[in-house]
C-alpha cells in the first residue's frame, strides 16, 4: 500500500543537509518558486523549505506556502527520483492563491524529476 506521509525521514533536518543541496543543484526554477536538488543514496526523496521574512513579510503567510509545498511534495513523492530538494520561495510568492501554488508546484517538481531523470 502507497503511504502518503511527509515522516521526519522525509525531511532535510540539518543545515549540511541543507548545504549538500545548495553545493551543485539541479534547478527548476519560477520567479516566484526555485527547487534546487541533488541524488541521495535512500530509497527515497528528501524535501526541505525556505521561506525567507525578506521575501513574505507574514508568518501565517510563510506558513501557509511551506504547508501547501510539503503536501504537494507528499501527494507526489512517489513519483520523484531519490533526491534531496530544497524548495525556496521567492517575492510575490504570498500574492498567489493556493491553487496557483499547487499547480506551479506541481510543474516545478514534473521539471525536476526531468531534469534529474536525464543528468543521471
Amino acid at each position: 500500500m502507497v503511504r502518503y506521509t511527509f515522516e521526519r525521514e522525509l525531511r532535510l533536518l540539518t543545515p549540511a543537509q541543507f548545504k549538500s543541496v545548495f553545493a551543485n543543484p539541479v534547478r527548476a526554477a519560477h520567479p516566484h518558486l526555485t527547487l534546487l536538488a541533488i541524488p541521495n543514496e535512500l530509497a527515497h526523496p528528501r524535501l526541505g523549505l525556505t521561506v525567507a521574512k525578506k521575501h513574505v513579510k507574514k508568518a501565517c503567510q510563510r506558513n501557509r506556502i511551506k504547508r501547501i509545498v510539503r503536501d504537494e511534495f507528499r501527494l507526489h513523492q512517489h513519483r520523484l527520483p531519490n533526491v534531496d530538494i530544497v524548495a525556496i520561495a521567492k517575492k510575490g510568492v504570498d500574492d498567489l492563491d493556493k491553487a496557483a501554488i499547487h499547480k506551479l508546484t506541481e510543474k516545478l517538481f514534473k521539471k525536476l524529476t526531468k531534469r534529474c531523470n536525464s543528468s543521471s
